[in-house]
């Protein structure tokens, strides 16, 4: 096989490649939607974006999305020494963002255009440290795959709901990457989610380091004991307000 046709297939199976090519392609959906909602080219009145469109786009799909990436690309980053600034500083940015959008949900009509165009160059700095950096940290920390830390908003919906579980298999990853896989999983979940660990044996060292490091903030439920497969439903604990 040439080397050409080998290095491309190493790079579609590349998680980094694979994981900067899905978060690249959420930013571009999302660059797109702001770019056609605050255009400022005269249209006709049928065709011109309404405040009430825009509005709906910044406060649905830019925040899914916002909660989608805190979730899955800054907490596993958190979690390590070189990534723990990048993340507070990405954290203060989308702190930003949420204020924008409120204020653009409160915002008379003459003023929309103008905060909308506000919040799209947050927005693309927030990106532009994602791609950059953010994504090059995570390649590099031990016990995370990036392709595994990019997750579709709807496919996060639906973990949300509590209708698919994301299931974390062990038996397939190499040892010493397989308790720092399942903590970055955790890292990644809201309060009342979960997602269920599969291993060859019962997971008490596993359970043992969760007593130590998120003693109460954990749930653990047996779903099957052996003999042969052992299945445990790993949450993170919902805080009553």
């Amino acid at each position: 096989m040439p080397a050409a046709e080998i290095f491309i297939q190493a790079t579609e199976t590349d998680p980094t490649v694979i994981a900067r090519t899905a978060v690249r392609e959420a930013h571009q959906r999302l660059r797109a939607g702001l770019a056609e909602l605050t255009t400022t080219e005269p249209m006709a009145d049928a065709d011109q974006p309404s405040s009430a469109e825009l509005i709906d786009f910044c406060r649905h799909e830019l925040r899914q999305y916002l909660d989608v990436a805190d979730r899955n690309l800054y907490a596993p980053a958190a979690g390590s020494s070189a990534g723990r600034l990048l993340v507070d500083a990405l954290r203060v940015g989308r702190s930003a963002l949420d204020r924008q959008i409120d204020d653009l949900a409160a915002a008379g009509t003459s003023d929309t255009a103008r905060i909308g165009a506000m919040i799209a160059g947050a927005l693309d700095l927030q990106f532009r440290i994602e791609e950059s950096v953010l994504l090059p940290t995570l390649a590099e920390l031990a016990g995370v795959e990036p392709s595994l830390a990019v997750a579709s908003p709807q496919a996060s919906v639906v973990e949300e709901r509590g209708e698919a579980p994301a299931v974390i298999d062990v038996r397939q990853i190499a040892r010493g990457g397989r308790h720092p896989r399942v903590f970055a999983r955790y890292a990644r979940l809201a309060p009342g989610e979960a997602f269920i660990l599969v291993n060859s044996h019962d997971p008490q060292p596993l359970r043992r380091e969760f007593e130590a490091i998120h003693s109460g903030a954990f749930s653990w439920d047996y779903l099957q004991t052996g003999p042969e497969e052992w299945r445990v439903r790993i949450g993170r604990v919902a805080v009553d307000d």
